[in-house]
């Protein structure tokens, strides 16, 4: 079965799902109807895996799996916990896509999954994350609003489209929304690729500057930007922390800034799996640069905006600390609605408007 396969490779290969995946489907003959199926069982089977894993290493002598049968494990679990599936099919199932050598194993401990009643030992265990990104989230945000964030995020996320087309989450609309750049301001967006809310500023007037490190993710700012028919973006290959542009020159300057990515988890359904727990304060290290170099590129009056798409202190009342220390010229604007102020910015919970959850601090440049 297509799922079992990439499940494996994600496991065996360290493959990424969202880009795995649709080659998979590419290569297949399966109908739409199908195509959904396969989609729902890997993202949930991958998201939910250390849940999978307990459920069903409760019942093996021996843990260590071939990992082509603890794929179909993981598959059967997934079905029997996650989706109700009636239990004499999801044994079934994955009896006949499991290796011959392994379908009595399959079929025995499917079966006391299905009777077991689920007494999960943890919260990092049901909600299927990592102990310490449990314990990380609930010490910033608070038990029990980083458990409703991490329940949030254990469902496939909701697709939101833009006028122009363009699939955008909504938090990532409300960030270009707070910027309120103007038509004919000049906004340069310091880490704009692919190019999604640089876009969505230029569609409202502004001239933007879209900068990224790599040509190769500029690249990909050019071709959003021509795919949608955007006028007024203007790819730039440039460091972020010493960009290549004029002191001065900006009316907003956005800072969407490479971070853990924590508030995505929904969208990336392996990427909890591959987190680094130091990943927040490194990443907040270079925030703080990218939003010091960008300071230098307002004029008089101009706003600065920082966001990223995740939810720890340290990227987010950490950064504002340092930055605010910098330059203590700089006068903090109000979060707009429906950002939910939180600690001198705002932020946008998961569970909030059905979003990725994203951090966000305005500044204004006195003058």
């Amino acid at each position: 079965m297509l799922a079992a396969e990439a499940l494996l490779r994600i496991d065996r290969d360290a493959a990424y799902a969202n880009l795995l995946l649709p080659k998979l489907l590419a290569r297949s003959e399966l109908d739409p109807r199908d195509r959904t199926r396969v989609t729902e069982l890997v993202y949930g089977a991958t998201r939910m895996r250390r849940a999978c894993d307990w459920l069903v290493d409760r019942f093996l002598a021996d843990p260590r799996l071939d990992p082509d049968v603890r794929a179909v494990l993981r598959l059967g679990a997934y079905e029997l916990a996650f989706l109700d599936v009636p239990p004499h099919a999801a044994v079934s199932e994955a009896v006949e896509i499991a290796p011959r050598r392994a379908r009595g194993l399959v079929n025995a401990v499917l079966r006391r999954v299905a009777d077991a009643p689920r007494d999960w030992p943890t919260d990092g265990v049901w909600l299927s994350q990592p102990d310490w990104l449990v314990r990380r989230l609930s010490d910033d945000l608070g038990p029990e609003v980083a458990l409703a964030a991490f329940e949030t995020m254990n469902l496939p996320p909701a697709v939101t489209e833009r006028a122009d087309g363009y699939v955008q989450d909504l938090g990532s609309q409300l960030v270009v929304a707070a910027v309120d750049a103007g038509a004919g301001d000049l906004v340069v967006d310091l880490c704009a690729a692919p190019g999604g809310k640089a876009t969505g500023l230029a569609g409202g007037g502004a001239v933007v500057v879209a900068a990224d490190l790599r040509p190769g993710r500029v690249g990909l700012i050019e071709r959003n930007r021509r795919r949608l028919g955007t006028d007024g973006v203007l790819p730039l290959v440039t460091d972020g922390t010493t960009p290549a542009l004029r002191p001065g020159i900006a009316d907003r300057v956005l800072v969407d800034a490479p971070c853990s990515g924590i508030g995505t988890l929904r969208r990336r359904p392996d990427a909890r799996w591959n987190l680094d727990p130091e990943a927040p304060e490194r990443l907040a290290r270079l925030q703080v640069a990218l939003c010091r170099a960008a300071v230098g590129l307002l004029r008089p009056g101009g706003v600065l905006v920082y966001s990223v798409c995740t939810l720890t202190r340290a990227e987010g009342p950490g950064v504002d600390e340092a930055l605010r220390a910098a330059h203590p010229e700089l006068v903090p604007l109000p979060p707009p609605e429906p950002w939910e102020p939180w600690e001198g910015g705002g932020r946008l919970l998961p569970q909030a408007l059905d979003t990725d959850g994203m951090l966000l601090f305005r500044y204004r440049l006195p003058g």
